[in-house]
């Protein structure tokens, strides 16, 4: 409510915030009326969040963490959770100084319990030590960016207990978008993206209802082989594969963008986060990666975010939201940007990005399946045991033999994607050759 009489000389407005929660038929994007100061920043984000990273030492980790140390106030780390990276991790504890530091490896771990460590920093290990750091009553949100399935536990237990998590681990809704959606909807509490596209997705929209939305459009950089034949993907090394044009990643994720893999999981994702039949979502190439992606909307407007390709953006903007505050990200330079293209990608030459769809409309044990199948067949091509070209092959051939499940609980998701991970060992061992 309005003060009837606002203190003399103090200027206030009425800032309309979106509230996000995950009920009905999407993001429910309500507004809300707050009273701030014209100048002055609000009150909410003025309050500490104390934050938790769950795989502090990835690429988006080490980009939150770069976000964090610019607005220490406003988000003290809580705490770290990273898998054997030790001597990054041990960096990051001397830097941070967080309460709680956990690994998930248990040779890392038994390596790090010889380090002089802060007085303040305990030392966990593996799920416990995680499942302890991010239910702590003075944890207020959760960045989960551990790379693929892994990020699941996290995830789940920061919902379960109602904090807000800004989701960077794109897997978990890949694996169990359905059971993760009706958790957070139980629980009332939020869930927002940090992959770039999604992130765009959700400033795009708004507070526009999801009903006047005709569809969303991700967009991608096509990877380093964007042009090339079916041909030419025969003999792709591992040097080549990770040899992104835009972006930097860890080597899992650089090779799910180099076979648009990546972006099949996208689509997957955009599927549950923003409650969108598979039908309206699409996909366009867009080699300078400013655009980060589209909404139509049902009277022909189209909204886009745009910025250079800097993961700390969409970091920030779930940190601060619905707030807006000036961050360490670069600027787009108006000047040099002469050229912004945009084509359809090649789907017979890459096939995965149609997996993606089909996992999107079929949904049950597909995802956790394709996940399985790729995060193991993305393993094996690294280890140089299998073809580049052949990665989409086996995850399609495990998808289209599993024994699908339309409504599988967790326990039956974790076994299928156990089942998927096995299968493409055992594909790859009896493959043939040339």
């Amino acid at each position: 409510m309005l003060p009837a009489d606002p203190p003399p000389g103090v200027l206030f407005r009425v800032m309309h915030r979106l509230i996000l929660g995950v009920q009905g038929n999407g993001l429910l994007l309500a507004c809300r009326c707050r009273l701030s100061g014209l100048i002055s920043p609000t009150a909410d984000a003025l309050r500490p969040r104390p934050v938790v990273v769950l795989g502090s030492t990835g690429s988006i980790g080490r980009s939150t963490l770069d976000v964090l140390a610019h607005l220490p106030d406003r988000f003290p780390l809580l705490g770290i959770a990273a898998r054997s990276s030790v001597e990054l991790f041990l960096e990051q504890v001397q830097t941070f100084k967080p309460r709680y530091a956990v690994l998930t490896d248990r040779a890392a771990f038994e390596r790090a319990l010889t380090a002089d460590l802060p007085p303040q920093t305990q030392l966990l290990f593996g799920e416990e030590g995680i499942a302890k750091m991010v239910t702590d009553a003075d944890t207020s949100m959760v960045v989960s960016a551990i790379v693929g399935a892994a990020g699941l536990f996290g995830t789940c237990q920061a919902l379960e207990v109602g904090k807000t998590v800004a989701l960077a681990n794109k897997e978990t809704l890949v694996v169990g978008g359905e059971r993760i959606m009706e958790l957070a909807d139980a629980r009332g509490t939020t869930l927002l993206p940090v992959d770039s596209e999604h992130s765009a997705i959700f400033q795009a929209i708004g507070n526009h209802p999801m009903e006047s939305v005709e569809r969303v459009v991700l967009t991608g950089s096509g990877g380093p082989f964007r042009g090339r034949s079916a041909e030419q993907l025969a003999n792709v090394t591992i040097e080549q594969a990770l040899n992104h044009p835009t972006w930097k990643m860890g080597p899992k994720i650089t090779v799910d963008s180099a076979t648009l893999m990546n972006k099949a999981l996208e689509v997957i994702e955009a599927r549950w986060l923003f409650r969108l039949p598979s039908e309206k979502i699409a996909v366009i190439l867009h080699p300078e990666s400013i655009v980060h992606s589209f909404v139509e909307f049902i009277d022909g407007s189209v909204l886009a975010q745009l910025s250079p390709p800097d993961m700390r953006l969409p970091i920030q903007y779930a940190l601060t939201w619905p707030d807006r505050v000036p961050g360490p990200t670069r600027r787009l330079n108006w000047e040099t940007l002469a050229n912004l293209r945009f084509e359809q990608p090649d789907r017979k030459t890459f096939p995965a990005l149609d997996l993606g769809f089909e996992v999107a409309q079929r949904g049950g044990t597909c995802g956790a399946v394709l996940n399985g199948a790729n995060e193991v067949a993305v393993e094996q091509f690294l280890e140089g045991l299998l073809p580049f070209d052949q990665i989409a092959q086996v995850v399609r051939d495990v998808l289209h033999s599993h024994h699908f499940m339309a409504r599988p609980s967790l326990d039956e998701l974790w076994a299928a994607e156990r089942w998927a991970r096995q299968e493409v060992v055992r594909w790859n061992r009896h493959r043939i050759r040339p």
